[in-house]
């Protein structure tokens, strides 16, 4: 079925990403100045956001499909996982980012890399639930 097949690549896909931020992205930009740090975060905060949020919204689509389609629960679940990214991204992760995109780089210092820091423990968040709906949609797909 191609909507299921689908939204696994697609829940891989945002997964991929979500652990290339957290093991190559932030590692490489915490070695920069605080003002670099600072200006390339807020950089790839706009970028990342519009790759990720469309891929959660479309992942979790198809996984709708998929159930509709074959009424497996498991589908409904791996949906509803991708979707939490949403709800954990403006609930828990937004405050940290309103307060870095509100820093002027020519302001950045320790405590907006020490926001940095906090905002890529609350990422890895999202690369769990990145994975938890990747093997959910995968499990889903044995069946």
């Amino acid at each position: 079925m191609l909507a299921g097949q689908l939204a696994l690549i697609v829940a891989a896909l945002f997964a991929g990403a979500a652990v290339y931020v957290s093991v190559a992205e932030q590692p490489a930009r915490l070695s920069l100045d605080d003002r670099a740090l600072l200006t390339q975060w807020k950089l790839a905060y706009k970028r990342g956001t519009a790759m990720q949020a469309p891929l959660a919204i479309i992942g979790f689509l198809l996984g709708l499909a998929a159930w509709w389609q074959t009424g497996h629960w498991a589908w409904l679940l791996g949906a509803a996982i991708l979707i939490a990214n949403w709800p954990y991204t403006l609930l828990g992760i937004m405050p940290t980012n309103k307060i870095l995109m509100a820093t002027e780089p020519a302001s950045a210092g320790p405590d907006s890399r020490a926001l940095i820091e906090k905002w890529a423990v609350l990422h890895a968040g999202r690369t769990v639930l990145g994975f938890a709906a990747m093997l959910t949609f995968l499990r889903a797909s044995m069946n």
